[in-house]
Parts: C-alpha cells; structure tokens; sequence
C-alpha cells in the first residue's frame, strides 16, 4: 500500500477555497469537486482497489472510492482500507471477478481477493423497503436486514457519518460530496447524517465509531451528534458479543487507547462494553483499578508507535484483573478455599459472565487465563521454582503484567526488580540470588474495596 503525504501541501486551502465557491447542499444532490480543486492521487490508491473500480466502468457500472479511504486521502494520511461503492449488485460483480466472493445476510457485500488484500464492493444501498424481506428493522430501530439497493444519492443519505459519505469517481477523478462532508474536513467536526437518535437505534455500535473516528481524525463530535449518547449507551447490549469484541479490537489498537478509554467512559459506553470493571472503577476512580487500566493503555500505545507487536489479550487481561481478584478474595472468604483454586473458579466465573457482553475469542482468554494464574507464582525466589517459571511459555507475557501491577502499587517493586534482574544476570550469579531469595512476606498491598463483580 502506497504511503501517503501527512502533511500535504494546500490540502484543506484548496478544498477551502472551493467550498466557498460551491458549498454542498446536504440534500442528496451532489457537489463534484473536479481533480484540480482536490488532493487525492491514483498514485496513493491500492493498485488492487484500481483494478476493482477500472473494471467495473468499463463494464458500464459506476464505481466509486468511498469513506474511510476518501476521508484519509483528503486528510493526508494512509488508508487501511480501500472500500468500493457501484451501482453494480453482488452477482453482478461476481461475474466480473473470478476472485470474488459473496458475503454476509444482514449486509450482502462482494470480496475481491488479491492474496491477502479484500477490496470490498457494496452496491448502493436504497431508501425504500424493497422486495419481502429485504430490509428488516427490529422493534427498537435497529436495522436486522438491508439488502435494498438504490442510487448513488441514497446511498449517501444511508451512510453514517458526512465524513464518510464522499465518492471518489473513477471516471472523471472527482470527489462527490453530497452530505457537506467536505466541509466538515475542513471544520474537524464528526456529525451524523440525519436523526441522530434515530441513527444510533439503528446501529447502537455508530456511537462506537463515533468515539473511534473523533480521536483518530482529532475532530470534535457535533453537539447533535453527541446528546442522545449517554442516554442511549445501553443500546448496546442488544449487539452480539462477537461483534462488539471486533468493535473492541478497534477500539483498543486505534494507537490512541488511552484517549479512546477516556472518551468511552465519559459517555457512558465503557459499561456496557465491561460492565464489571466499570463497576470497580466507579468505586475507586483514582485508585489502583483506574491507575493499572490507564497504563496498560499507554503501553499499548507506546508499542504500536514504536511497531512492536501487541495482542489484545494482555489489554484485556489487564481490564478483567481487578473483577478476578477481588471475586478470588471473596470466593476464599466464602469457601474457606486456598488462593489457587479460587482465583481459578474466579477466572472461569468472570470469563463467562463477561461473555455476555463482550465475547473474547479462547485463544485469547487461554493467554488471559495463564497470564493471570502465572502472578501467584512470581512471589516465590528460592529453590527451583524461578526457574521453572522462566522456563514457561507465557513468562514473559506474564512478567510484562507483574511490572504492570508493581508500577500501580498493586504488587511489591522489589518482586518485580528481582526478577528483572534474574533474567540478565549469569547462572552463577542466578544460584547466588536463589540462595538468598525468599518468598515475599508482604505480596501486595492492602486495599480497602468492598466492591465485588
């Protein structure tokens, strides 16, 4: 994928001066704005997405750039992806594509694949209710099936946000803008088309992308589009697990988690996506829960702006600590049950119940599980139990978590720096620390938190 300029010379100046002289109307009927008056290049669009909208003209279909890819193009930064839109229907490019694939009930989209790059084709979508079963809402609003497809115009009505409604033409090179969406670029303002509570009933998992798009692009959600969010946060739960964990994912990886962690807890999202750590971070704010979460952020950050690999399995297991361990506490109180076996049923407990709202796929709750189990076991320094330990294959996961808790006041900074130095010295020396290592008499900190999961 080709790497784009960020800082584009005259980019929103020259958008700036076209906007004056033709401003979108917002009604459904299109300002073309000519290759001379925009920024976007062939040069910096995937070869693959050309092939995909080339093919389709010259067929006779209209076929457009749109969203994500024409809002970042504009704005000088590097698509991750580059989305069609053509008023060709999915057997209609199927036939054109040997490499394609039909995917999806709620939404039929058409893969293009070229080895590991999808382009995706999605037809434009309509405004009417179309054949039986077409297009099917729930009770609450929210769209179950939209298969109805339509023109260009209405198919910009139905997109989200007006930052997103923009169509770059393979035809001519213009971009049509019929949303104003050209114009909020320029004001860094992020705003619904249409209703917005109308909008979130449709889709609650827009108020999501709205926290997501506002840090990644740094604009400011519009007041309209920012009112029903508190009070609609709830809407949520009737999304599939599955699906907000892929929202989560996003979220999370943006390179902006912190911020993004901030803003889901400001509008009241962050509840129903882990409902019982909000619960232990509303009790204890500025405490250690609020503390561990906010830096394993950082940290996330900080290794996706150095380009080092992350999971979000330690992120996770990082938010759903202090829900284990204090249903641990509680389990060995009730039971009268040692730590171990209790912090196990705790594991499995929290796991399930967390499930419900955002599911998090095995192989990551596998490494969640075993990195947790692993902390037990950092508090012994004698005999052949170090070594044992840093024989194992989450150790390093595992002791990346132990600085986490020790950095937040959760676990002793002298566990935590007797096993860093463990790791760098020689065997000789290792023998040394083992004879005089005991187990830590005072494992973590006491906390006063009478708040359980």
């Amino acid at each position: 994928m080709t790497k784009v300029n960020k800082n584009p010379d005259g980019i929103l100046g020259r958008v700036s001066k076209w906007l004056q002289k033709t401003p979108a109307s917002a009604t459904g009927v299109a300002c073309s704005i000519p290759r001379s008056e925009h920024s976007i290049s062939r040069s910096n669009i995937s070869e693959n997405a050309l092939k995909v909208l080339y093919r389709l003209h010259k067929a006779g279909y209209q076929a457009c750039l749109v969203g994500g890819g024409v809002r970042d193009l504009l704005l000088g930064l590097e698509p991750k992806d580059f989305d069609v839109a053509t008023d060709a229907q999915p057997e209609d490019v199927k036939a054109l594509f040997r490499n394609c694939r039909i995917i999806g009930r709620r939404f039929r989209l058409a893969h293009v694949f070229y080895g590991r790059e999808i382009i995706e084709v999605a037809t434009f979508r309509g405004m009417g209710d179309g054949d039986e079963g077409q297009r099917m809402q729930s009770d609450e609003g929210r769209i179950l099936r939209d298969n109805v497809y339509g023109s260009i115009e209405e198919d910009a009505i139905r997109r989200d946000f007006t930052v997103n409604a923009l169509y770059y033409d393979i035809k001519d090179s213009s971009v049509l803008d019929y949303m104003n969406g050209m114009q909020d670029i320029q004001n860094g303002v992020l705003k619904l088309i249409g209703d917005p509570e109308q909008r979130y009933r449709e889709d609650p998992v827009r108020m999501l992308r709205a926290v997501r798009f506002a840090v990644k692009l740094g604009f400011k959600i519009h007041e309209d589009t920012e009112r029903p969010i508190n009070e609609l946060a709830g809407l949520l739960r009737d999304i599939s697990p599955s699906r907000l964990f892929d929202e989560s994912v996003k979220l999370f990886l943006s390179g902006q988690a912190l911020q993004v962690f901030e803003m889901l807890r400001h509008y009241g999202l962050f509840e129903s996506l882990y409902p019982m750590t909000e619960e232990v971070l509303a009790g204890e704010e500025q405490g250690f829960p609020h503390m561990m979460v906010a830096q394993a952020m950082k940290n996330t950050d900080l290794r996706l702006q150095e380009g080092k690999p992350v999971t979000p399995a330690f992120l996770y297991a990082a938010i759903l600590w202090e829900p284990v361990r204090l249903l641990t506490k509680q389990i060995q109180d009730e039971e009268d049950m040692p730590e171990y076996p209790a912090q196990q049923k705790a594991i499995t407990r929290i796991l399930s119940k967390q499930a419900k709202y955002t599911s998090v796929p095995k192989r990551f709750s596998q490494f969640m599980r075993e990195v947790w189990q692993l902390q037990g076991r950092f508090v012994y320094l004698s005999g052949m139990r170090p070594y044992k330990l840093l024989a194992h294959p989450r150790f390093r996961a595992a002791y990346d978590f132990l600085l986490l808790r020790a950095g937040c006041g959760e676990e002793e900074q002298e566990v935590a720096d007797w096993w860093t130095r463990f790791q760098e010295v020689s065997s000789s020396e290792k023998k040394k620390m083992i004879k005089t290592g005991t187990r830590s008499r005072n494992r973590r900190k006491k906390r006063g938190n009478n708040t359980q999961p």
